[in-house]
């Protein structure tokens, strides 16, 4: 005969949320103990049979399955926990799923808890601990002086504070501020973390709100090209380099129904000028682009120089070819030149020029509605004031069979023009006169801020005249911002001489791989070579090649 086993339950001594080992022994109220009848924070008269009306407050600061456990014992230890003091009437949980802890701002959950505690919904609020409240001190403490003023206590079980209590606030402050500088040190971890991982080369790219490419096979793999978004993308290059603008290219794939790269209906302007611009569609990456200024609030901002950068090249399949990439650079930053003068849909929009009157061509519809429509390019200027212009109309055919004839004219002596572009391209490269003078020019920089902050001290130390201390600051001030000038004029002058080398590069370029004459019109060859078309009275075209040369047809 078997013998009955006795199973004996011993009660768990730890809780699950707050992990603090709990007797099982309860505290009995004192006999004799009247509980006072008047709120010392309201000063409303509460009746001792009342219930309190009790919230819990339960977050996660991830979205990871691994967390999904967690949250959710959270959420149904605090309703049970709430639900079996019968002197409490349960309100409801609060939760914040996936959110960080740092500030306040984005915790729909928190937010909707206060709202309701300030409009007299809630009496009482149950949470794990202070920094699943909030890891952020003065959002912390702000918080907990707003729910008080209104009569709202706090519960915070792990570290067993109420903020009624006398000590409570003094306790919130110290474990806010542990909390706060645990955040940081998190913080400070994870930029080290992504800053290696720059380092080693590894490209990272916010895959939901970009356009043409998907995750790779792990978290170290290179991104891979989509090859439906990759059309989206091929198509904003090619019509830009076509003549269209941003906006305009924003209307028509409005208009066709395709979602931006966030997957909203509408496209905006700058969201062209940002795919436009992306380094990374040409196959390299620029990381560390952005900084964050502040840990608490992740408020973000370029990186102008604050941090290192890294740019990889080929880094990952490119989407659009290198050299066609730098050609839709060159042209942005030639549009931003021109700036309202700049309107139009076509490859020669802003680029034939009167040289009778120096206006820009236009385009011109002629015969609209019949089989025989065409556009034609004629002086915007033509018609205005009393000067006629004496240029005539050009059919874009001719414009189009007179590059052609003009490039081949060069490519004949392409090896020629390739020497000499090497060296002009040499020269302009070669900026150690201006990192001389901006050398110099830090030096005295350094020097005038030396003397200000000196100057201030001995103020400090022992008053000066007024007059005479205001008189020699604005002259140091004078200094500085005059010492300023000129190193933004040397350094625009950088600027100028990297875009000229930039020019010259795609013109070297476009003659090299065009290992013959050019049979028939090349859009990408023209904007990689031509800089402006002059019209002459007789009808004559001078092409203005990137490298200086004039030929006319």
């Amino acid at each position: 005969m078997e013998t009955a086993r006795t199973i004996t339950v011993i009660p768990a001594k730890i809780n699950p949320v707050t992990g603090r080992v709990e007797s099982t022994v309860k505290r009995r109220r004192v006999a004799g103990y009247i509980p006072a009848k008047i709120n010392p924070v309201t000063g409303r008269v509460e009746s001792t049979v009342k219930r309190r009306r009790v919230a819990g407050y339960a977050r996660v600061s991830t979205d990871k399955d691994e967390q999904f456990t967690s949250f959710k014992a959270q959420t149904d230890y605090y309703t049970q926990y709430i639900q079996s003091n019968p002197s409490w009437e349960f309100v409801k949980v609060y939760t914040d799923e996936g959110i960080t802890g740092t500030s306040t701002r984005h915790r729909e959950g928190f937010n909707q808890m206060v709202e309701d505690a300030l409009a007299g919904k809630i009496d009482l609020i149950v949470t794990k601990s202070v920094s699943r409240f909030a890891r952020n001190t003065v959002d912390s403490l702000t918080t907990v002086r707003k729910l008080k003023d209104h009569g709202v206590e706090i519960y915070f079980e792990k570290e067993n504070i109420y903020t009624f209590d006398g000590k409570g606030e003094l306790l919130i402050t110290l474990m806010s501020s542990l909390a706060q500088e645990e955040s940081r040190s998190i913080s400070e971890n994870v930029t080290w973390g992504q800053r290696k991982r720059m380092a080693d080369g590894k490209v990272t790219i916010p895959y939901k709100h970009f356009l043409g490419y998907e995750r790779g096979e792990n978290k170290d793999a290179p991104p891979v090209v989509n090859p439906e978004q990759a059309e989206i993308v091929k198509r904003i290059y090619r019509e830009y380099k076509s003549g269209k603008s941003s906006w305009t290219i924003a209307k028509e794939l409005t208009a066709d129904g395709i979602p931006t790269p966030a997957g909203k209906t509408t496209w905006q302007r700058s969201t062209i000028e940002s795919i436009l611009t992306n380094e990374k569609y040409r196959g390299s990456a620029l990381l560390q682009k952005k900084i964050t200024t502040d840990f608490l609030s992740k408020r973000q901002k370029p990186n102008e120089g604050e941090a290192p950068q890294y740019y990889i090249e080929q880094s990952h399949e490119a989407i659009i070819p290198p050299d066609e990439w730098e050609i839709v650079q060159l042209e942005m930053a030639r549009r931003k030149a021109l700036g309202h003068k700049y309107s139009g849909n076509s490859i020669f929009s802003a680029r034939l020029v009167c040289a009778d009157c120096g206006e820009f061509f236009g385009s011109k519809v002629w015969n609209s509605t019949d089989k025989y429509r065409r556009t034609i390019w004629q002086c915007n200027g033509k018609y205005k004031g009393e000067h006629r212009c004496t240029t005539p109309h050009l059919e874009e055919q001719y414009i189009r069979d007179a590059f052609v004839a003009a490039f081949n004219s060069l490519i004949r002596r392409k090896d020629e023009l390739t020497r000499n572009c090497q060296f002009v391209m040499d020269r302009y490269t070669d900026c150690a006169d201006l990192d001389a003078q901006l050398s110099r020019l830090e030096d005295e920089l350094t020097i005038v801020t030396g003397l200000i902050q000196k100057w201030v001290a001995e103020n400090a130390k022992t008053a000066q005249d007024t007059d005479a201390f205001m008189a020699k600051c604005r002259e140091y001030d004078d200094r500085y911002r005059e010492l300023q000038s000129k190193v933004e004029v040397i350094e625009e002058e950088k600027r100028v001489r990297q875009g000229r080398v930039k020019r010259f590069e795609l013109f070297m370029q476009a003659l090299k791989k065009q290992h013959s004459e050019l049979t028939e019109f090349d859009e990408s060859t023209w904007l990689a070579v031509i800089d402006t078309v002059l019209v002459k009275p007789d009808g004559k075209l001078v092409f203005r090649f990137a490298n200086g040369m004039e030929v006319e047809r």
